[in-house]
């Protein structure tokens, strides 16, 4: 039997919330522990499920591992990839999180061989991986599709190459940033990701003695070199988790302090766009003060890449504009499936018109509380956003899809005065 969560509406979110290390930067750092045989220590490492995950693929590559527990939110994990000896990512663990494509870069440079299995996770778009094995394959490796799984080859190593991407994409960019750490001579990649958690990943490379610049804009240069070292490093800020309680203090009338980053700079088109929704930002010591201005005005918003508005926080700002003064609008542009929220939020009440990638928000006065299951990992929150709006009790079922991504949600909204209860 499945977890579900019980939560009362009508409750206000006021508190201190402490904000984990990014599950998206966490990710391609466990991965990038294979292009070491030497000692790797991730600090600031959230506990959760997708991280679980990308360890339990780790170890049965033969990667040795140690976790320490620093606090509810934190750990720190030893990690050390000397003694690898399988180059197969098994169905079994890829089809619970389609991060695990990360290990394909590593892998290949590495060791010149890996078979990694078509990768499954949440039902949120097709994500193909096809703009992953275009790029190794421009790194000189030979890729095959066979039995479900990616076969890729390299026995003489990969040579750096100019790849321009034909779209923006992280896990692609942070695969290709991993492959060429190693490869032979300069690599360029034009039209890469910017987002903050592929600079954690650079960054976190430059410190094992890669080579990398421009990191953090559309062009990316790596220079390879021949192996990397260990190295002491910690996760950055999850922007994502960030964005979504500054959401809960906003659509229930709250005020929350954001602790942990800099999340003014790492959110820049959500600041902007949910200030015009009547949510008031402000820098404090370590942190950002998030409150509500007591009205929610109805917002036009686009996703796209960063610097612009993030698709993972698109569904709990639907939430919030459910209960805007007027008529909203939001138009998909990262992932093609991405409003399977939208029927669950109209069992609440909602009123909400989809056309293709676009969804037209008509604000209502009040969400009434109903029983809901969560369809992806950004979705399980935008109901629990809704519930703690609406009138009533709400009753969110298949939490897990919340566990892979968001860390002891019930601890940290008992520090801002809120109950939630989970139960089977």
């Amino acid at each position: 039997m499945t977890e579900k969560i019980r939560i009362r509406g009508k409750q206000i979110v006021n508190g201190v919330v402490p904000i984990s290390g990014a599950k998206n930067a966490a990710l391609p750092l466990l991965a990038a522990v294979l292009l070491s045989s030497e000692k790797i220590l991730l600090r600031n490492v959230p506990p959760l499920e997708d991280v679980r995950t990308m360890l339990s693929l780790l170890d049965d590559m033969g990667v040795r591992f140690h976790i320490r527990a620093d606090s509810s939110y934190a750990s720190t994990i030893e990690l050390q990839a000397d003694a690898v000896n399988d180059f197969r990512a098994s169905y079994d663990i890829v089809k619970r999180m389609r991060a695990s494509i990360l290990v394909l870069g590593p892998l290949l440079a590495r060791f010149g061989e890996c078979s990694v299995s078509l990768p499954g996770g949440c039902a949120i778009g097709v994500r193909p991986v096809d703009l992953h094995l275009k790029g190794v394959e421009a790194l000189g490796a030979t890729v095959s599709l066979k039995d479900g799984y990616i076969h890729a080859r390299s026995p003489r190593g990969l040579r750096g190459t100019e790849y321009r991407f034909p779209i923006s994409t992280v896990t692609g960019t942070e695969n290709m940033i991993m492959a060429a750490a190693l490869a032979d001579g300069k690599t360029i990649l034009e039209n890469a990701a910017q987002e903050p958690e592929v600079v954690d990943l650079a960054n976190c490379l430059n410190k094992m003695g890669a080579c990398i610049s421009g990191h953090g804009s559309g062009t990316i240069e790596i220079d390879g070199v021949a192996n990397l070292h260990g190295v002491d490093y910690a996760v950055g800020p999850d922007r994502i988790e960030a964005g979504t309680y500054a959401i809960a203090a906003g659509i229930t009338n709250g005020c929350v302090d954001l602790m942990g980053g800099n999340f003014r700079e790492l959110l820049p088109c959500f600041v902007e766009k949910m200030t015009e929704a009547g949510l008031v930002f402000t820098d404090i010591g370590g942190g950002l003060r998030v409150e509500s201005s007591g009205k929610i005005s109805p917002i036009d918003i686009e996703t796209a890449p960063y610097p612009g508005y993030p698709t993972d926080l698109q569904a709990q700002s639907m939430a919030l504009l459910c209960i805007a003064a007027g008529i909203s609008n939001i138009h998909e542009n990262i992932w093609e499936n991405r409003f399977m929220h939208v029927a669950e939020l109209a069992r609440m009440g909602a009123n909400i018109k989809v056309a293709s990638t676009h969804a037209r928000i008509y604000g209502v006065e009040q969400l009434q509380g109903a029983p809901v299951y969560a369809t992806d990992l950004r979705a399980s929150f935008s109901l629990v956003l809704a519930a703690l709006a609406a009138e009533g009790v709400t009753v969110l079922d298949r939490v897990y899809h919340l566990d892979r991504g968001y860390c002891k949600i019930e601890k940290k909204f008992a520090g801002c005065g809120v109950k939630i209860e989970r139960f089977r």
